[in-house]
């Protein structure tokens, strides 16, 4: 084993969460080290929204967030740094101009090119000092034996790191290719916190296959879950795959039903609402028809 010397932050995962911790970090005069096990950062950021990287939501009220905890605690935690102040970070500080799509609401870079926010991050994090390390997968973390002692971190090679804080920034289980294979969970419950299971929150779901033939049609819907607390809504494109359904609406509603099967519980059901028109219009319309042949409806 080696030994390094000691820094002021160690940021474990340069994905878009770690590259903005190093940054801020870096930013109030802390030396920061960050580690990145796969051999270049920010993979995620490159595939994000089919390559153009949905940036934020136009909009983001506490009910569109998913959480076991208060929901005050989440508006806290949403108004510490309110989505106006963190576009005029993305735009101002870090120099990448956002555009709204309006079929989804969400801001993606004016170029259109999730290569310009993974740019753009690792430029302002080199101006604020970060050294960036690849290829350096954490195996162990040990925290302070004492009050004020450092943490211990143990590369897979071997190399011994030492630090007065950590952050934790390796991801979930998502897109294991990209370096999110749940080390950090791991490493988070040989410490001793607890765990809440993760389950997929943005994925497209599988059917019986009754649909297939319609695989590569795509248009808008409204999707509507009903819940014990209200019903959770969404729109904007829904496709058909030759497994099931995808596009931004169902992505934007999966959670609810993965949520559902990983619980054990009963399937969630989510209702289409194939157009514009309500029920009450489709009733209203269909009155109104009399003995008017269908297709002409």
């Amino acid at each position: 084993m080696t030994h390094s010397g000691e820094w002021s932050v160690i940021v474990v995962g340069a994905g878009a969460a770690g590259l903005a911790a190093a940054l801020f970090a870096a930013t109030v005069g802390h030396s920061v080290l960050l580690l990145e096990s796969m051999p270049a950062p920010g993979k995620k950021i490159l595939i994000s929204g089919g390559g153009r990287c949905n940036v934020l939501p136009s909009h983001a009220g506490p009910g569109r967030f998913v959480t076991d905890s208060s929901r005050n605690s989440l508006k806290n935690i949403l108004s510490t740094w309110p989505l106006a102040a963190v576009r005029r970070w993305f735009e101002h500080e870090l120099g990448v101009p956002l555009a709204l799509e309006a079929e989804t609401g969400k801001l993606f870079p004016a170029s259109n090119r999730a290569r310009d926010v993974l740019d753009a991050l690792l430029r302002a994090t080199t101006q604020r000092g970060v050294t960036l390390r690849t290829e350096a997968p954490l195996a162990g973390l040990q925290p302070p034996p004492t009050p004020g002692a450092a943490w211990r971190l143990v590369l897979a090679h071997g190399e011994i790191l030492h630090t007065r804080r950590v952050v934790l920034a390796t991801g979930g289980l998502s897109v294991p290719q990209t370096g999110s294979t749940g080390t950090g969970l791991r490493l988070a419950a040989e410490l001793g916190h607890r765990l809440i299971p993760p389950y997929p929150a943005l994925t497209p779901l599988t059917s019986d296959g009754r649909h297939s033939a319609l695989a590569g049609i795509s248009f808008p819907v409204h999707l509507t879950a009903p819940l014990p607390t209200g019903a959770f809504t969404t729109h904007g494109g829904f496709l058909f795959t030759h497994r099931g359904y995808s596009g931004p609406a169902l992505l934007d509603i999966s959670h609810l039903a993965a949520r559902s099967l990983a619980s054990g519980g009963p399937p969630q059901p989510i209702l289409v609402q194939w157009t514009g028109l309500t029920a009450a219009a489709w009733q209203k319309a269909l009155q109104r028809g009399g003995r008017t042949l269908v297709s002409t409806l």
